[in-house]
Parts: structure tokens; sequence; C-alpha cells
């Protein structure tokens, strides 16, 4: 028997339980994970609290790395002792051991240490898609990144700076404004007192940026959409205002022959193929040093409640682990 978390209601911190779970062998075409590191994000508290339902009882966590402990027949790009990391549905990643699709795990680099991987899997593979793949990020580029001290914000403010853009974030406070330009943010608007489309066109006197990526929904929108020069992109990938106003496309068309995509990572790596080069390029610019991930709290995997507690007070920064065996 191993360990994991479990949940059979919806509810607050204490509806998760440390308990036993009976594995099992991997399948075919299946691996199991001995995890040693597992990445703690806001979507495990939607998964939690049933604002995403999932059917009861489940488990929690989206990302994880550890090793190979077995393989099941047919798996041959996998051994026994290889370093894995994952991001994967359903949840399910709070737990010490997982049997887990072959096609749904990649090698993790040496160098890269398994916090790192565990940490970065969700939010680093969502900032290659954006950067690389859904308009892909040129040197010379002035684009417009919300959340900017987020941690896909972070991440994003890092790898655009090193890719050769100008980099225009909005950031909540003065506080977080510093961060971001600790991390590569050129300008950093304060979008409680500045207006951040004034500022856009300031910055770029006047011709506007050709993407905006949006995780804030509702309440950036329409300054989004005002924020882009003709045939620029609105890349609407997360909605914590809430979801953004609909949208009738003959606004794109007064605004300037605009793009508009809702796009999601399980789209993107959809693909084995896709999967294993966007890791590959992640890890890479990480290894390089380009791009660096910041693991500030550590938590036992059996103490995860406090994890949640923490972090839904806003007392976590950066990245935060769970440690199964820990």
């Amino acid at each position: 028997m191993t360990k994991a978390i479990r949940f059979d209601r919806p509810g607050g911190p204490e509806v998760m339980q440390w308990v036993d779970v009976d594995v099992g062998e991997p399948g075919p075409g299946e691996v199991r994970v001995h995890q040693r590191a597992v990445g703690l994000n806001y979507i495990d508290v939607y998964f939690r609290t049933g604002l995403y339902p999932l059917p009861l009882p489940n488990g929690l966590g989206m990302e994880a790395a550890g090793e190979v402990s077995a393989v099941g027949a047919g798996v041959t790009e996998l051994k026994v002792g290889e370093r894995v990391a994952y991001v994967a549905r359903p949840p399910g990643a709070y737990a010490q051991e997982r049997v887990l699709p072959a096609d749904d795990v990649v090698r993790v680099p040496d160098g890269l240490s398994d916090e790192q991987a565990a940490s970065v899997m969700l939010q680093g593979l969502t900032t290659q898609y954006l950067l690389r793949r859904t308009y892909r990020v040129q040197p010379g580029d002035t684009i417009l990144l919300h959340a900017a001290a987020g941690g896909v914000g972070l991440l994003a403010c890092q790898w655009a700076k090193a890719l050769g853009a100008t980099v225009i974030g909005t950031v909540s406070t003065d506080e977080k404004a510093e961060i971001a330009r600790a991390h590569g943010c050129d300008y950093p608007v304060v979008y409680t007192r500045e207006n951040f489309t004034k500022r856009v066109r300031e910055i770029t006197d006047g011709a506007g940026v050709p993407v905006v990526y949006d995780s804030i929904g509702n309440d950036t929108f329409t300054g989004s959409l005002d924020s882009l020069a003709p045939l620029g992109m609105l890349v609407s990938f997360g909605n914590a205002s809430g979801p953004p106003p609909l949208l009738d496309s003959s606004e794109l068309a007064a605004r300037g022959s605009l793009f508009f995509t809702r796009p999601t990572l399980f789209t993107y790596i959809g693909k084995r193929a896709d999967y294993v080069s966007m890791s590959t390029e992640l890890f890479d610019v990480l290894l390089s040093g380009k791009v660096k991930t910041s693991v500030n709290q550590r938590y036992a995997l059996s103490d995860v409640a406090r994890a949640h507690v923490d972090l839904e007070a806003r007392r976590t920064t950066g990245s935060t682990v769970l440690l199964p065996h820990g």
C-alpha cells in the first residue's frame, strides 16, 4: 500500500484526507511513477471546492516529478529508474505513487531537480505555448501581459525578455511591480491607479501591441482589445475576474481586423510529439539560466491542508511543492 490525498465531498481544506491506496501494477502502455515532488496550483483549490466539478471520491493535483518504478507491456520509450515529470488529467498527483499512461510523462534532464520540474510543468508549458506557438514572440516585439507578477507572468516576463521583446505588464500593487521588474518586465503598470490601455499607447507611440496575454478576463477584456495594433491578437487564457463578456465579431473588425483565441494547455500538448518538444524547449530555457523558477515553499504532502490555507490566504510566493515522502 501507498499513500495519497483523496476527498469525497467539495469543501474547505479539511475535506482532503491522507489515506492508504492500492496503486497496483501498470497495464499495457502505462508506467508507475514513484513521486518525489508534487506541484501546488490554484486550480487544485477550484477542484477541491467544486468550482470545477469532479466525480467523487477523487484525487487532486495536476503535476509531479519522480522516477519510473515499473513499466507496462508495450512501453519502450521509458525505463525503470528514469527521472520523469508530467502535467496530466484527471487530477491525482497528490500521491506517493501513481500509474499513468506512458504518453503523459516526459523525461527530466540532468541539471533540473525534481522540485524544479514538479513546479514548472503546468505554468511553464503554458508559458511555452503562449510565447512560442499561440503568438510566436519575435525580437523587437512589444507585448502586453496581464498579471505579470503571477506564476505564469513571472516566467513569461523572463522568457519574453530572453526572446528580445519589450514587456509591458499589469500588476495590482507597487510591490508586485518591483517583482515583475526584477523578472524582466520593462514597464510594470499598476492597474489600480493607471489606465493600462493609455499607458500601452504612450509606450508604443500610439501604435498598440501585436499581442495581449490576458488571464484576468472580464475586468481587462475591453481594455485589452483597445491595446492592440491592427491585426493584433488577444490571447484569453484565464478568467481570474470572471469570464470575458460575449464578443460580437464585428468588434474585431472595427478595431483593426483583430484576432481572438481562447487556448488551453491540454489542446497544445494533446499530441505526444508536441508534448515532448514543448517540454524539451521549456527544460532547455530553464537549464540555460535565461528563465529561473523559485520554489519558495515546501510542505509534506500529508500536510497539504496547511498548504491550501496558505495559498488561499496569499501567503505564498513563487512556486510551492508538496513532498510525498517528507
